[in-house]
């Protein structure tokens, strides 16, 4: 053997360690550093890099971890990275929530207002004539709270019978001369229909007030199914695939000595991406659901505007229908003054900040399955372009060559980083979808004026309203808990500057109009 090939031989057959050009070990100490800032044991832990046959996930090179440690860091990241998708989702559920509880909270004070304005304007007015009559708004109240609250209210016969029951009471009070038994009150009855005593106002107000209604509760129940939907599917644990991945991607740079390099920007959305595939599905029918919630939250206010020029075209001027004129013009501005009441200013720019709250809240998190994989490999995780020449790729520290995959199951066919059989979707993720669809439908039957059962949304919200967030971990503030500065920002898309609703200030509420204007009507029609 000449010389040339002699010297070439035995420099191929000198062991390289790590990045090192020198044969000698290199220590350990920094990576026993970290290993121990964990909480781990040092025992059996390496003093210097080691052969790495061993391994089983990270680069089988020269290492400083045994398999112990690459066993016991694969754990942790599983459970770190769970930690960040419930994190995520925490997020996202607190920002529903208080969009829950601020219009629920809104749309029950003027129910309840409404009733307190009704009482004493109309008690003041009429006396022992209402406080008889009292109960039958009480009992329409109290169905319109359980009808706002979920439960199954048959609205449309709920007016009805309030109608019918206070025609019965009124036609009895106003002939007091006459023995009249159940018969004659059911015929009576009959002829509503064709002698119409209260007008178009019930017609005009089951159209109104129920589209108003129906919406209302549609909106809230959206966020609360939305909510559900978020805890659930950041709770669905990571495969064992994925568990590989992320050990990979975020401690194997550990065990070989490069700590200090972040990884590729392009490395991390792979392995995001797949990790999170069947998350991602989730994004056709979760933009679906937003957009009906916005189409909802239109819709009332829709209602409002075409509702109020009913109540005062039906209440500013009332025809009167019999020759009783016991009720003086003391009496008649008494009623058309608790007619004309109005929330106050306040009240109405409250509404107008909670729609504009919610509109901005609403679009920034409409993209949120499909942004969440880049948000978790955000610049303080990564290397980011502008060092990605010298990044962790997975196996050394060289730019990360691979094409970033697509959103969504079937785009992860050719992931290299995460090994995926597409034909096998997460079953409670296609559950939650479908979970989505269905509240989706709801809400577009709502805004259309049908009333939807919300009984069997899913498993676990029961429809009574009393709020979304379940797991003990739920956030209890309705205040929306943004990411910290360690953590990805979730919300990428910028709210759009549109203002989506007209000045309410001189608009009377469907919950208000509701009573004041069946009362009114009644009482002004003797």
């Amino acid at each position: 053997m000449d010389f040339p090939l002699a010297f070439l031989f035995c420099v191929l057959a000198v062991p390289v360690f790590g990045d090192n050009t020198s044969s000698k070990p290199r220590s350990c100490s920094d990576v026993r550093q970290f290993y121990s800032g964990k909480g781990f044991s040092l025992s059996g832990v390496p003093q210097t890099e080691i052969s790495g046959e061993h391994l089983r996930v990270c680069s089988q090179g020269y290492t400083c971890c045994t398999s112990e440690m690459e066993e016991s860091l694969s754990s942790m990241s599983r459970r770190e990275f769970e930690g960040l998708v419930k994190e995520a989702g925490r997020s996202l559920q607190s920002s529903l929530n208080g969009q829950y509880k601020n219009f629920d909270g809104y749309f029950l004070e003027l129910l309840n207002g409404s009733e307190r304005s009704l009482q004493e304007s109309f008690l003041a007015a009429y006396g022992t004539l209402y406080s008889q009559n009292a109960h039958i708004f009480q009992d329409l109240y109290a169905e319109l709270r359980r009808y706002h609250r979920g439960a199954s209210v048959n609205l449309e016969e709920v007016l009805n019978d309030f109608w019918a029951r206070l025609l019965e009471r009124l036609f009895k009070a106003y002939n007091p001369q006459y023995a009249i038994g159940d018969e004659y009150l059911d015929c009576a009855a009959k002829q509503t229909e064709t002698l119409r005593p209260f007008g178009d106002v019930p017609r005009d107000l089951k159209l109104r007030a129920t589209r108003a209604f129906i919406a209302a509760r549609s909106f809230v129940q959206g966020l609360t199914v939305g909510g559900e939907v978020v805890r659930k599917v950041s709770q669905v644990p990571l495969s064992p695939e994925c568990t590989r991945a992320i050990m990979k991607l975020m401690y194997c740079p550990h065990c070989r000595m490069m700590a200090s390099i972040k990884p590729c920007t392009n490395y991390c959305r792979n392995v995001m991406k797949g990790c999170l595939a069947n998350q991602a599905d989730l994004d056709t029918e979760w933009q679906n659901l937003v957009d009906a919630l916005l189409q909802a939250m239109l819709t009332m206010h829709e209602n409002i505007d075409v509702f109020t020029s009913k109540v005062f075209q039906a209440c500013g001027n009332p025809r009167m229908a019999g020759t009783r004129s016991s009720g003086s013009e003391e009496t008649r501005k008494r009623v058309n003054a608790a007619v004309d009441f109005k929330p106050s200013p306040s009240s109405s720019v409250r509404l107008e900040k909670l729609v504009s709250d919610a509109t901005s809240k609403l679009k920034e998190m409409q993209q949120y399955w499909v942004q969440l994989p880049n948000a978790l490999c955000n610049d303080k995780v990564t290397a980011g372009v502008a060092n990605e020449e010298k990044c962790w790729n997975g196996m050394n520290r060289a730019r990360y060559l691979p094409e970033v995959m697509g959103d969504g199951l079937a785009s992860q066919i050719n992931n290299p980083e995460v090994e995926i059989d597409i034909t096998k979707p997460d079953m409670t993720i296609r559950q939650q979808i479908m979970q989505l669809k269905i509240m989706t439908n709801r809400l577009r039957n709502a805004f259309n004026g049908n009333d939807v059962d919300f009984q069997d949304t899913t498993d676990d919200v029961s429809g009574s309203g009393s709020g979304m967030c379940t797991d003990e971990q739920c956030p209890r503030s309705p205040r929306v808990v943004a990411p910290n500065t360690d953590r990805p920002r979730l919300y990428g898309n910028p709210p759009e500057n549109k203002k989506v609703v007209k000045d309410t200030g001189s608009r009377i509420h469907p919950c208000v109009a509701l009573l004041l204007l069946s009362l009114a009507t009644l009482l002004l029609r003797r």
